[in-house]
């Protein structure tokens, strides 16, 4: 059982086709409320060496298929559903999935009512802009989670790259409460309350130490030349045997190359080399640098480290 996501595109459609029985023809429905349908019997629950397969209940469904469906899923239908022997379950239903598993979903429980809301506003398109965002108002996606906005700001990326994105507080993120958002269009779809929370001032502390918030002022950017003691430092301590991304000026241009350090042969008892490289979509390239002194290579690449500053030329970060 598959479907059509919100692009139109059939999901797990290349998984399905490679081993789904061709000799038997597909067939598509309209998800809409449907009654009709039967408990039938419970599957899986049973080990074999080490494969555990769950316990499942099969369902028949009145077009002439049949499901499974987890207990979770069979308790939750009847805490909003009666099933009457012989007869199967009382109502109608739709099919859902919870993240890849598939599930029934009563068309009288508060769920399903809540999802037909989400999706008229789905399709009711409301227009959000950086003109019409409210700080502090609590937002709606698209994924049906509610998001404190905090205001539009540069986002920091691993690259030092920044550019600007819209900043949320996500107060049932367990992990991560900033939420970033480059684009509002298809992303936040309603406004659930226009006044400012109380606690704004708190989430904004909050945002101001997250590694992704940024008040550089690219203009003033700035590249610094290592010394030799600050590059061995930096090389040992970011490195083992990974590479390592430096600017370096060659011919004029200046350009990140990537410094690794590695045993001839990837033999352990073999000498140290250090080699410098160019990297080129993902693919090594050009590699300018194939020698055993740390020295030698700091004395030929002259590395340089990248200084941010804000708008009032106050450091934000040596990127060291």
């Amino acid at each position: 059982m598959i479907y059509y996501d919100q692009k139109n595109v059939l999901r797990k459609e290349k998984s399905w086709e490679s081993w789904r029985d061709n000799k038997i023809e597909p067939q598509e429905f309209s998800n809409e409320p449907t009654s009709g349908f039967v408990l039938n019997k419970k599957v899986g629950d049973y080990k074999s060496s080490w494969n555990h397969r769950h316990a499942y209940c099969r369902v028949y469904d009145s077009r002439n298929f049949e499901i499974e469906i987890s207990i979770e899923n069979l308790l939750y239908i009847l805490e909003n559903n009666s099933s009457i022997k012989g007869k199967g379950l009382e109502g109608e239903f739709v099919y859902g999935w919870d993240d890849k598993n598939l599930i029934l979903i009563p068309v009288d429980s508060p769920d399903y009512k809540e999802m037909m809301e989400l999706n008229d506003l789905r399709h009711e398109k409301k227009k959000f802009d950086n003109k019409n965002m409210i700080i502090g108002a609590t937002y709606k996606t698209n994924q049906n989670y509610e998001l404190i906005y905090l205001g539009r700001y540069y986002e920091r990326n691993k690259d030092n790259k920044e550019t600007k994105s819209y900043f949320f507080y996500d107060r049932d993120n367990k992990w991560s409460k900033i939420t970033i958002i480059k684009s509002l269009t298809g992303n936040i779809i309603d406004i659930v309350n226009e006044n400012c929370v109380e606690d704004y001032a708190n989430l904004m502390d909050e945002l101001l130490k997250s590694s992704y918030y940024s008040t550089r002022e690219q203009k003033y950017d700035e590249y610094k030349d290592y010394t030799l003691e600050e590059f061995k430092e930096s090389f040992n301590k970011r490195n083992g045997f990974y590479s390592s991304k430096y600017y370096v000026e060659i011919n004029g241009v200046l350009n990140k190359y990537y410094i690794q350090k590695y045993y001839n042969y990837w033999r352990y008892n073999s000498e140290v080399k250090y080699s410098v490289y160019t990297l080129n979509k993902g693919h090594k390239d050009e590699r300018i640098i194939d020698e055993k002194s740390i020295e030698y290579v700091y004395n030929q690449i002259k590395p340089k480290y990248l200084v941010t500053y804000d708008k009032n030329k106050n450091i934000i970060k040596e990127w060291k």
